[in-house]
């Protein structure tokens, strides 16, 4: 089959499984968020952990909450890291050192899972299961929460109260994330992704000499670190390795499951604000974003620039033959525009122009459809300043979902819009000034030199996790400097989000009128996607020339 036609089907398909689950999963989740009803063991961990499941929390107790949560799972991952050598199945690896540890920590609680470090030669099986697969877990849900949170900004009416973050956390993990991880993980198994707890074994090949196959608990790593946006590999490879990642099927049902939860998170947006119609404006800008970007990177990766690429008939360089240019470049669209950072080939193999794209992507905040609830967060952000835009044009307040937008509502907005770019900009900047960075692991110079520093700090600050392989980054300044983008990229934004939740909720309901913005019709969608590619290119316009375009262009 033409590899062009093969590559329209796969993603036909992908297309019409997202939408087969849109509604289902949206209103489970939905449900879930809104029940007063309490499970048998969920009232036994709000006994365990002193919370009361039926009270309710200001924005700031949640946000307090949030960082609590986290700060303690940062310092739980850090010690079973640094306790390695001491604890069960442990295959005989050291400690991991202590930079390392804090950066992997903060990596995995911030939904980052960027890693410095080669998975099957690091870390053992018990703290692959009970630290990362958990931080997987944890991490997804509460994005979600934060992103519930807002929703009930918009949907309550003069309170200050915002739900309970430990009910949603706890609801979100045990009644979406672990079931649904369940059922995936034994058709990830099915489909010939590795499940057990062996020691590496060694064989024999054909040419004689020995060689080391480990093996592992991967699939149940597999399945959630593609539902929670989360992307770390359980090897080196990622999702390009066989054992991870063995065939066209798996490959395909990866990239469903990385944006199966963020797309339907418009629909449960849609249900619990009372307006389908919102939830489908929101889906459509995602989908546009996302199948441009797709379309995109299988152009500049299919080009025969180069001698090599012209033999092989495509940028085949860094890409697995299995999954072809189609399946490689599908799979990036999708890893990079949400916050998940898995791979099944090398981005920095990809073209100019398409290791550009997946920085883009990247830059975008990651809301087409994005992470376990950021995705969504982000865009109602975005629509809140579009709404906004609309308001300047004609002269009058702007409202949303029917919630003025103020002074105040435009602060934490506007803050949370500069809070990223900060961080990722002045971490490049210093990076390519200070000798620690400059000099301290890139292996190239010149535009792709700027470009692999750039994008590092873009996958941290965004909280993706993906890399360009040819930077370097196990110094000590590197882990420091890559841990602290994560965690200000992961919390700064939060605090900005639950600090304007708290604001509309306090709002009474503003009326509807004629003059009110209709941000569910065709004009907000073109407008909201004109606002997205306005703000981004504002921003990052000037470092993109320096890398990518630069070198494109060359």
């Amino acid at each position: 089959m033409n590899p062009t036609v093969a590559g329209l089907l796969q993603a036909l398909a992908l297309v019409g499984a997202l939408a087969l689950s849109y509604r289902p999963l949206g209103d489970y989740m939905a449900y879930e968020l809104t029940t007063r009803k309490h499970l048998r063991v969920e009232r036994g961990i709000y006994k365990l952990i002193g919370v009361d499941g039926e009270a309710e929390q200001t924005w700031a107790a949640y946000l307090r909450s949030v960082l609590a949560f986290s700060f303690v799972s940062v310092i739980v991952l850090y010690a079973l890291q640094r306790l390695q050598d001491h604890l069960w199945l442990s295959l005989g690896f050291p400690a991991v050192s202590p930079s390392m540890a804090w950066n992997t920590a903060a990596s995995f609680v911030t939904n980052t899972n960027w890693q410095s470090y080669s998975g099957e030669a690091t870390m053992g099986h018990l703290v692959q299961m009970a630290g990362l697969a958990v931080q997987n877990f944890l991490s997804a849900a509460v994005g979600i929460c934060v992103v519930t949170a807002l929703i009930r900004g918009f949907i309550r009416h003069k309170t200050d109260r915002l739900g309970n973050f430990w009910v949603d956390l706890t609801r979100l993990t045990l009644r979406v994330l672990l079931p649904i991880s369940i059922v995936f993980a034994l058709v990830l198994v099915a489909g010939g992704v590795v499940e057990n707890l062996h020691m590496a074994q060694t064989v024999h090949t054909l040419s004689g000499s020995a060689q080391s196959i480990p093996g592992g608990p991967v699939a149940s790593q597999e399945v959630i670190k593609e539902l929670g946006t989360n992307g770390g590999g359980f090897y080196n490879a990622n999702s390009a390795h066989p054992f991870e990642n063995p065939n066209p099927f798996t490959n395909w049902l990866e990239i469903y499951l990385l944006l199966v939860i963020s797309f339907a998170l418009c629909r449960t947006f849609g249900t619990m604000v009372k307006s389908q119609k919102q939830g489908y404006a929101i889906v459509s800008v995602m989908g546009l974003y996302w199948m441009a970007s797709a379309a995109l990177i299988t152009f500049f990766e299919s080009r025969h620039s180069g001698a090599a690429a012209q033999i092989a008939g495509a940028a085949m360089e860094g890409k697995e033959v299995r999954f072809g240019i189609p399946g490689s470049s599908l799979f990036a669209a999708s890893t990079t525009l949400t916050s998940t950072g898995a791979v099944n080939s090398m981005h920095d193999s990809f073209t100019p122009l398409g290791g550009g794209t997946a920085i883009l992507n990247m830059m975008f905040g990651e809301i087409a459809p994005g992470g376990t609830g950021s995705g969504l967060y982000g865009i109602l952000v975005l629509a809140i300043v579009t709404v906004f835009v609309a308001g300047l044009m004609v002269g009058r307040t702007p409202e949303y979902l029917g919630k003025k937008l103020g002074a105040r509502e435009m602060k934490f907005a506007s803050l949370y819009i500069l809070a990223t770019p900060t961080v990722v900009l002045v971490g490049t900047g210093l990076a390519m000034s200070l000798k620690a960075g400059h000099g301290g692991g890139m292996a190239n110079t010149g535009p792709h030199g700027f470009s692999e520093v750039l994008y590092a700090f873009t996958s941290a600050a965004n909280n993706n996790g993906s890399a360009f392989a040819g930077i370097t980054v196990t110094s000590n300044h590197w882990q420091e400097a890559l841990g602290l983008a994560m965690l200000f990229g992961r919390f700064l934004p939060m605090v900005f989000v639950l600090a304007l939740a708290g604001s509309l909720a306090r709002q009474q309901l503003t009326p509807e009128t004629t003059g009110t913005l209709k941000t569910h019709s065709p004009l907000f969608v073109g407008m909201l996607s004109g606002v997205i590619l306005i703000v981004v290119g504002l921003t990052y316009f000037p470092a993109l020339a320096l890398g990518p375009l630069a070198e494109g262009l060359h």
